[in-house]
């Protein structure tokens, strides 16, 4: 390992001011902070170098000592060669991870820019949203988008995934397993899955192509009842939702079924921009931060929504679904279908440095309109149903919007027209 005085000399950071999210990785303009810590050579040097940080700092010179020799140990003893900056990532990985959070985390340059490539919508991969599933530290699929390679291979979500290219994947940040599932166009990727209800492994080979992830889905379920469902809240959605919210209503809506079922979550101010456009005159959400200082999203009322609605979801709709769910219950303009959501009511900021790497920190906890802290607790429905997976994938019935179809036609009553039905 060359170079050793250097990584040693010192470490240049710089915190970028970012935005708030909830579930997603979004980051925003720049700020600039500077802090340098060198390695000095002698006892009166290091006197100073006590002085350059704050009196409780873990960045100690008897700190940066023993990293030292633990470093020149590794050098001398360890069978295998290791990189210097497999080490240096290493350590601040480490650090962050000291903290117990799941949602935090170091990211090397590299696997910030996979991060900031996913919030463009547009990548090559299987089409599989992939969260981490806390019971087993797995990666699980939440959801499937339709017409990409994870569908037509066969997997599901609920699916655990146990390896991928024979690499068991137990316990890593999220981001590495994405890394390691997406790849070049037409490579393959192999994956060992775990499915409930069957006694062994299956293998599933899947063909990495160009994907482009949809966040909004829209039809009509009938000539009364329409559909839309939202898969993640990126910076796109909001357009989208718009404009699918507006093709229903042409066409005679009377009802929505707003379908946020394994819905991970994404940017904090477009899921709050969505429920502008259909909540009353009141609070979204708030966050408190570990000082108790408020931050308060409200929604002016103008575009409450007149019709009925049915909002469906499970224990995959996590974080700013949870946020939008959370409201609609709160004002009780909806009625939820499905199971309990995930509880994540927590959220997080990135922080970017200036050497292209970034910390991600849980900032703050939010809070429905009530007052109601769900992380770790998640969202009741007002109807529960649970997924019948035999049913959908066997047979192609979707018990749960069944069930959400006969919610809301009690909402609407009889139909005097005459229309009959599920369509489409």
């Amino acid at each position: 390992m060359k170079n050793r005085n250097s990584f040693w000399g010192g470490v240049l950071t710089g915190i970028l001011a970012v935005a708030l999210v909830a579930g997603g990785i979004y980051l925003g303009n720049s700020a600039w902070i500077f802090w340098q810590n060198s390695r000095l050579q002698n006892a009166s040097a290091q006197s100073g170098s006590s002085q350059a940080v704050s009196a409780n700092s873990v960045a100690t010179q008897n700190t940066l000592n023993k990293l030292n020799v633990i470093e020149e140990t590794i050098d001398q003893y360890y069978l295998e060669d290791v990189g210097e900056q497999t080490l240096e990532d290493g350590i601040y990985k480490g650090m962050v991870e000291a903290l117990g959070d799941p949602y935090s985390t170091y990211y090397a340059p590299d696997e910030l820019e996979q991060i900031q490539e996913k919030t463009e919508g547009v990548y090559y991969g299987i089409g599989a949203y992939i969260g981490i599933d806390p019971e087993t530290s797995l990666p699980r699929l939440s959801g499937i988008i339709d017409g990409t390679p994870a569908q037509e291979s066969g997997l599901r979500a609920g699916d655990l995934i146990y390896q991928v290219d024979g690499t068991g994947v137990q316990g890593m940040e999220l981001e590495q397993v994405t890394g390691l599932v997406k790849g070049k166009e037409g490579t393959s990727v192999h994956l060992t899955i775990i499915r409930e209800g069957e006694s062994d492994y299956l293998e599933v080979d899947v063909m990495r192509r160009k994907v482009e992830s949809p966040t909004v889905n829209q039809k009509m379920l009938d000539d009364r009842i329409g559909y839309i469902q939202i898969t993640e809240f990126d910076t796109v959605t909001l357009d989208q939702f718009v404009e699918a919210l507006a093709a229903c209503r042409e066409k005679g809506m009377e009802g929505l079924i707003l379908d946020l079922r394994g819905n991970p979550g994404g940017n904090l101010s477009t899921v709050c921009d969505i429920a502008r456009q259909l909540l009353p005159e009141g609070l979204i959400v708030y966050t408190e931060d570990k000082n108790g200082k408020r931050t308060e999203y409200s929604c002016d009322g103008q575009h409450e929504m007149p019709e009925e609605l049915v909002v469906l979801v499970d224990k995959n709709s996590a974080s700013a679904s949870e946020i939008l769910a959370g409201a609609i219950k709160d004002y009780g303009i909806g009625t939820l279908v499905g199971t309990t959501t995930f509880g994540k009511g927590i959220v997080q900021r990135i922080i970017s440095l200036t050497d292209g790497s970034a910390v991600k920190l849980t900032v703050s906890h939010y809070y429905t309109p009530n007052g109601n802290n769900i992380h770790e607790v998640g969202i009741e429905p007002d109807v529960e149903i649970a997924f019948d997976g035999d049913a959908y994938y066997n047979d192609g019935v979707d018990n749960q919007l069944d069930k959400a179809i006969e919610v809301m036609e009690e909402k609407l009553g009889t139909d005097d027209g005459g229309k009959d039905g599920q369509g489409g």
